[in-house]
């Protein structure tokens, strides 16, 4: 049995959810594919595939091979292109991981030229504001946002970002605006429940450093619920200005104690542990790196 062959007829049969609809794309009969996927099986000593109403469904054994094997096959078109010398671009499938609001401002809408320029390339976006487990999701690359956790990670920092204290003109004319940190602790803030975020909000002006501990009714646990909360006049937020970037540009929110500066927050992209980087992995890395000026 052609190991690499049965592997692309897998993974054929599960992203179309039938033999048939497999065998039409792989110019094969069906019949072909039921023996390939059943050698398959038996040569692994398990089952991989229910066929159900509904069409084929992996089986738990079944979805760590597809993940395995859609990896395998990647890296093998991605060898092929590289021994033919195939510099137009890249083939197959990229997955990357990145937090919701900040891919949906600054990376999604930008990916039109990477497009382009690798037509053969499929990019699948998980927007997820937790740190995914890589290799159980069969992530390529993650972006990442802050301290990273874990120092064993493979990573690369491609961008620094400036955390501002933001807010809208309306909440600012109803409570005022501070002038020194130790006013917000009179303020109600929206508190991101995420590293990085918290209520204790630490800024420094020159040489003098001040930690503001500030209270809040709302606590939220993603990004885009700091930006709703906000743009509703809600309270004040700690926030990078890519998360309110949109808003800044227009003056819907506007930012105050400018004079004083809170850390800033990195842009980490962090590959599998264990693996190796793939091509396709590092040109989307330069790619968002050069979107964000890194």
């Amino acid at each position: 049995m052609d190991r690499l062959a049965a592997m692309e007829t897998f993974i054929c049969a599960v992203e179309t959810g039938s033999f048939s609809a497999a065998a039409k794309l792989l110019r094969v009969g069906q019949p072909a594919v039921s023996k390939t996927i059943a050698a398959l099986e038996e040569s692994l000593g398990t089952r991989l595939l229910l066929r159900t109403t509904r069409g084929l469904t992996p089986t738990e054994a079944g979805q760590t091979y597809y993940d395995a094997a859609r990896r395998t096959l990647d890296q093998a078109n991605e060898a092929d292109a590289a021994v033919r010398g195939a510099g137009s671009g890249f083939t197959g499938r990229l997955r990357i991981s990145a937090a919701t609001t900040f891919a949906s401002l600054h990376v999604i809408p930008y990916l039109g030229p990477l497009l382009k320029q690798h037509p053969e390339l499929n990019v699948e976006v998980i927007l997820d504001d937790r740190s995914v487990d890589l290799v159980e999701e069969g992530i390529d690359v993650s972006l990442r946002m802050g301290v990273l956790e874990d120092s064993s990670m493979t990573a690369r920092k491609i961008a620094q970002g400036r955390r501002r204290i933001i807010a809208t003109p309306a909440y600012f004319q109803c409570y005022g605006v501070p002038e020194h940190p130790r006013d917000l602790e009179a303020h109600q803030a929206v508190i991101y429940n995420r590293a990085g975020g918290g209520d204790t909000w630490p800024m420094r002006r020159d040489d003098v450093t001040y930690s503001a501990t500030v209270g809040g009714r709302l606590r939220v646990s993603a990004a885009e619920g700091v930006r709703a909360a906000v743009r509703a006049n809600l309270g004040l937020a700690m926030a990078s200005e890519w998360m309110f970037a949109p808003e800044l540009a227009s003056g819907e929110v506007v930012t105050v104690l400018d004079d004083w500066t809170l850390p800033p927050i990195d842009v980490w992209a962090v590959f599998p542990a264990g693996r190796m980087t793939s091509a396709k992995a590092r040109v989307f890395v330069d790619y968002v790196a050069a979107l964000l000026g890194g």
